[in-house]
Parts: structure tokens; sequence; C-alpha cells
């Protein structure tokens, strides 16, 4: 069996530092590199794919909204067409930077309340999945698992890699709980394992009000912005390596 594991990466600001990219990229196989509209630069953006590149971690681009105070996280109310322009304005630059160094953009997934809201929101999706059609379908589109914006671009044929959490709660509806309600996060690394295996396994998670639904898991998305993070990271890596299953990107497995 293979898993990816995916963080979201180069989310740093100037002089600003956040996150602890480079101990995280010793464990996960994919990275999410911020474009420049929720947080990252184009320095960053261009250090963070070289870092990529030694540690053989594939690149995803991490369009977000053009909201740097609030970190991407606030919602907006933008037409399809907006988003449409907004996805495909930063997959651009995150395309010019992997040419740079010479290395492909694997996927692009979309960054907080713009990737809340577009998986679950059909006009929106359906403008995602329009871009990402024109690109080209060499860039796969990293969605939550089951959503409207996963299940829409597989049936129109483009690739897909279906992202579960390895640290959040899920509803009954195959939703996040939202960060401000119990059962939001999963702390313990643990606990944190045996859901992954579950999902890996047998495709089904528990929810956090113990119902048990399917899920598909191609990715899971794990956070390493501090140091206990980190070594979340590390012993889940650990964790599923023990328990026979390959961790690596899609690229690898071509």
């Amino acid at each position: 069996m293979y898993i990816d594991l995916n963080s979201d990466i180069g989310e740093s600001f100037g002089v600003y530092t956040l996150g602890l990219d480079r101990e995280v990229l010793q464990y996960v196989s994919s990275a999410n590199i911020a474009t420049g509209w929720h947080a990252g630069d184009p320095l960053i953006m261009d250090d963070t794919v070289q870092t990529c590149k030694e540690l053989g971690v594939a690149v995803g681009a991490h369009p977000g909204y053009p909201d740097l105070m609030g970190f991407g996280r606030r919602k907006m109310d933008i037409t399809p067409k907006e988003a449409r322009a907004y996805m495909l304005y930063q997959l651009g630059a995150m395309h010019a930077f992997a040419a740079a160094h010479g290395v492909p953009v694997q996927h692009m997934k979309l960054h907080g309340a713009f990737y809340n809201t577009a998986c679950v929101t059909p006009h929106l999706a359906d403008a995602i999945i329009d871009a990402m059609e024109s690109y080209g379908r060499s860039v796969s589109i990293m969605a939550l698992s089951g959503s409207y914006l996963a299940r829409t671009a597989l049936d129109q044929g483009l690739p897909v890699i279906q992202e579960v959490f390895a640290d959040r709660g899920y509803t009954e509806e195959g939703t996040l709980v939202p960060r401000n309600e119990p059962g939001a996060f999963i702390k313990d690394p643990k606990e944190a394992l045996e859901r992954i295996l579950q999902m890996i396994e047998y495709g089904e998670v528990t929810t956090a009000s113990g119902a048990v639904i399917p899920i598909v898991a191609d990715s899971v998305c794990v956070h390493g912005d501090n140091p206990e993070a980190v070594q979340f990271v590390r012993q889940l890596r650990e964790g599923l390596e023990q328990s026979g299953i390959t961790v690596c990107n899609f690229l690898q497995r071509q």
C-alpha cells in the first residue's frame, strides 16, 4: 500500500518566519507551497522549491484568497470568474519557479477559506475544474476527499488526489469539524495513526459523533508549524512505515 503525506509549506513572508519548513520536509512526500496571496513571497517560493528538489519532495501550488492580513482563512464573496483567475494566476507563478529549478508541479491545492468553500460550492468548483482543464492535465487537483470538487473533477477525467487530514475531526457529511468546535483537532499521534490506517486499509473514518463513514485516502495532510507538530509528523510517518505502508508522492510511482 502507498500513501502520500503533504504539508502546507513556504508560509513565511519577508522578514517574518512562519513554520519549520526544512524540518517538516524531511518527513513528507509532497509540499503545498504558498503562492504569495495568503502567505509567501517570490524569494520564499524560490527557496522552498529548491529545498523540495534537494529532498525529493513533490512541488504543489497552494493558491489562497488575496488576504495576507487574515492568512486566507476569512471568507470572501467571489465570483466563479474571479475564482478561476485567482487560482490560475497563482498556479502560473508556482509553475515558473518549478520550471526554473527543473521540477514539475505535481498538484494544485487551494488554501484555507478558498479550499473549504470551493470544495463544496458547485459554481466555484466548476470554475476551478474548467481552469485546470484549460491549463492542462499534467497537474492534479488535490481536494477534500469525497467533496463536490473531487467527485466532479474525477467524473470529467481530470487527475485528482483525494485528501484526508491526520489531525482534524470529521463530521458525518465528510467535512472537517470547524476549528472552534469540540472534536476539531486530533492531538495524540497514536490516535491519528490509528485513524489514518483505518482510512487507508478500510476506506472509512470514525466521525466526531462516533459514526463510521466511507472515505478515500490518496494523500494525508499533516501540519508542522511548531516543534511538537514536527514530532507529530515524524511519529506518523514512522508508524505508517512500520505498518507496511510506503510513503511516497505520485511522481515517484510513475
